[in-house]
Parts: structure tokens; sequence; C-alpha cells
């Protein structure tokens, strides 16, 4: 049989017990690329040989923590001393950094076995490269960790690294259906990852469920904690879940709406949930514009030599969004800053009667078409507040194309965050 679409804890367990080895996870995973990489196209480097020879000698050595004998997928804007990293553009094509960045270099110490490197978008902005969403090819997987939501959707790997600054984990992965952990700002160490936005950046995980991405998180970040327990261990009452519509709601299609619908209604035949409406402060009504001015003037700095140096070598996508950048005035970013300031103060009200909050991850499925990315208008607010995020699947469009919500947590709660997750994504 083959092992590709085992689940990451169910994995995990059998290399732990010896009864599933690292090489043949490896294999099936190498099979599963082979016969569907010319479709998906979710990868710029497969590392053949070398996932092999490392899960041979995971295979013959000690157990080596959470991920061991565990196949990755390395987003292609975060660093790897072994292969090359291209931060999706023609700039940096054959580009090998000397070092791994700290996520990659905490996944192999933890066991974990990188495949290769998945496709981003260009400089992780807007610009699609070629991957296409594995259930329908025609439409969009999403951006900017495009690669690492097909790959994980398509089986080809159980785990996959991705980042966000504004949407980049979370929306691909609900166009892809699947699951995305975004942590608290810092809760996962970004040294080594191309940089765009120094209050905005955020490494996160890709699974297939929710313990899965917990347990990926969990051996990147050292908090243990992090691993999914039941919701009893976290509550002696039920789940109180905030619907969580946000300012931005007349911008979701009907299946999204159709999708805040259906779990609402579950949460409230749920014996162990208690639903209720959350408007946000006025203040939050501006905050996509702030994060739109912040990620616009970081952009421009972070890649201020790209930018001077090889413009020309940018997309045209790219080279207006730069332009926009460098028109970011200091007064503009300033003032941005100081409202977002104001809207984290007022997080604990958003919080006070409620453990999470459930809000769109998107305005609908993925579009069709591969030459636009989707809109991250749904999450760029919980990235600026800095709050964990989980995507969770959510249901399908009537095109059969996968609809995804977030669950969002108050920043710091990213263990009951991920909890409350799970118990929501099993609710039917």
């Amino acid at each position: 049989m083959s092992h590709h679409l085992l689940s990451a804890c169910q994995a995990a367990q059998q290399l732990a017990q010896r009864t599933l080895r690292a090489e043949d996870l490896v294999r099936d995973c190498l099979a599963r690329i082979d016969a569907r990489e010319a479709e998906v196209q979710a990868w710029n480097h497969v590392a053949r040989d070398a996932a092999l020879a490392r899960a041979r000698a995971l295979d013959q050595g000690a157990h080596q923590g959470l991920l061991h004998g565990l196949p990755i997928g390395v987003k292609d804007l975060i660093a790897t001393a072994d292969m090359p990293t291209t931060y999706g553009s023609p700039i940096y094509a054959g580009h090998q950094p000397a070092n791994d960045a700290s996520c990659v270099a905490l996944a192999r110490a933890s066991g974990a076995v990188v495949l290769g490197k998945t496709v981003t978008t260009e400089f992780a902005t807007f610009q699609p490269n070629q991957t296409r969403n594995p259930h329908n090819t025609a439409h969009t997987p999403g951006g900017s960790s495009s690669g690492s939501a097909a790959a994980v959707a398509d089986g080809m790997v159980p785990l996959a690294l991705g980042t966000q600054t504004a949407g980049s984990l979370t929306r691909p992965a609900a166009y892809c259906g699947i699951v995305a952990f975004k942590p608290s700002f810092g809760g996962i160490n970004r040294a080594g990852a191309k940089p765009l936005s120094d209050t905005l950046d955020t490494v996160g995980t890709l699974a297939r469920n929710v313990p899965d991405a917990a347990l990926f998180a969990a051996a990147l970040s050292g908090r243990h904690d992090w691993l999914v327990r039941p919701m009893g261990e976290h509550l002696a009452r039920p789940l109180r879940v905030g619907l969580c519509h946000t300012y931005e709601w007349p911008q979701a299609l009907s299946e999204t709406q159709a999708a805040m619908q259906q779990a609402a209604a579950r949460v409230q035949a749920s014996g162990a949930m208690t639903l209720h409406e959350v408007r946000l402060p006025v203040d939050y009504e501006l905050l996509v514009q702030a994060q739109t001015h912040i990620q616009l003037a970081e952009q421009a700095q972070c890649l201020a030599y790209e930018r001077l140096q090889h413009f020309e070598r940018l997309s045209p996508r790219l080279q207006g969004i730069m332009q926009s950048g460098v028109a970011v005035t200091a007064a503009q970013y300033d003032q941005a800053q100081a409202l977002v300031a104001r809207c984290r103060a007022q997080l604990a009200d958003v919080f006070k009667d409620v453990d999470v909050l459930l809000a769109p991850s998107a305005a609908g499925a993925a579009p069709l078409g591969l030459d636009n990315t989707g809109d991250p208008v749904f999450c760029r607010i919980w990235t600026v507040l800095h709050t964990p995020t989980v995507n969770i699947p959510a249901g399908h469009a009537p095109n059969g194309m996968p609809v995804g919500l977030q669950v969002v947590g108050p920043v710091g709660g990213d263990a009951f965050t991920l909890a409350a997750a799970h118990a929501l994504h099993q609710l039917k």
C-alpha cells in the first residue's frame, strides 16, 4: 500500500514504533510527485537522492524528534544550504545560500526529511509562478505559498513550510482545501526567510488536518504545548465561538456566505459550543488600508536592492507594487502603525465574551485562471494584529472548489486556538 496519504501524526507514530520506514514513506511521496507534478507544478526543486539518503540514515539511527522521518516541502522563499533558493525570481536563478533558515535547521534537527523546494510567487508578492490548483488545474492555488499548499493538498507531502505577510498561508490553504496555521507573530523564528515586511512576516505550517499543522509548528517553535489536546483539557465549559463577519463581509461571495452559515448552524447544534455574534470595534474598519500601507512601505525597503539594482528584472506587477511602496509617506506609515496599535489594544475587548473567532478566509473559492492568486482582503487584519489563525476546510463552492474559514485566537493563545480549530473542523 502507498503511505503518501497518511496523516503526519499517523506516520510519526508508525515511524517512532518502526512499523513504517522513512525510506518507504519518502519513496511513496516521490512516486506521487512523479505521477502528478507535470499537472500541478508545485515544486521548484526535488532533492530525490538527498531525501532518500537522509531517510535511510534515519531508519538506521536513533529517533530524532517530533518530525522523525516525515517528508516536508520548503517554500522557495526560505533558505536551504543544500538546494537552490530562488525567491520566485529570475534574479536569483540557481542561487544557493550558505546556510539553512532557522525553521529548516530546526525541522532537520527534529528528524524531518526535506523533499525539496516548493514554488513561491515572485518574492512572495502577487505575480504567480507555474503552480496550479490540484482540485482543478484551470484555477489558481492562491499565493504566495502556492507550491506548499498544492503539494500538501495533492498528497505529495504531508507537511510544508509557508510564510504570510498578508494572506499567503491562509488563502492558498482555503483555495486548496487544507489547513494552514499562522502562529502569533514571531511564534516560529523567521531568520533565513527572505524578508518582505519587518512587522508582518510570519512563518507558518501547512498540512491536511489541524493536529498535523500543530505537530510541525510545535517542533519548529519548541512549544510542545501547541500539540493538539482535546478541548476538554483546555476548558471545563462549552467553547464560546464568535461569528465574526468583519468589515470586509460585503466582498464575500455566495460560497463563503454559505460556509459561514453552515458553520454557525453546526456550532449551534453542538453541545460542546455556544455561538455569539461579534462586531469588531469601529477602528477596525480602517485596518485593511493600514495593513496595506505598512506592507507596501516595508516591502519597498526590504527589497531595496532588487528594486534599485534589478528593477527591469521585476515583473511589471511587482514594479508597480514597489512604486506604490515608495509613494507611501512617512506620515502615512506612522498613521497606519498608530491605528494598528490602537486596534491591538482593543483585542482584549474583542475576545471579552468569546474564546475564538470564526471568520472568512477568502472572498470565495479559488478564482478561475492562473494569472492572479486571489485577494488577501480577509486575511490582512489578522496578520497585522499578530493573532494566531488556523484555516480549516469548510465546504465547497457549487463548482466543487474548496472553501475555507479561519479560526482566530488572542495573541499568544496559539495552543488554545489550535485545539479550538481542530474541534471546529471535526464538527459535522
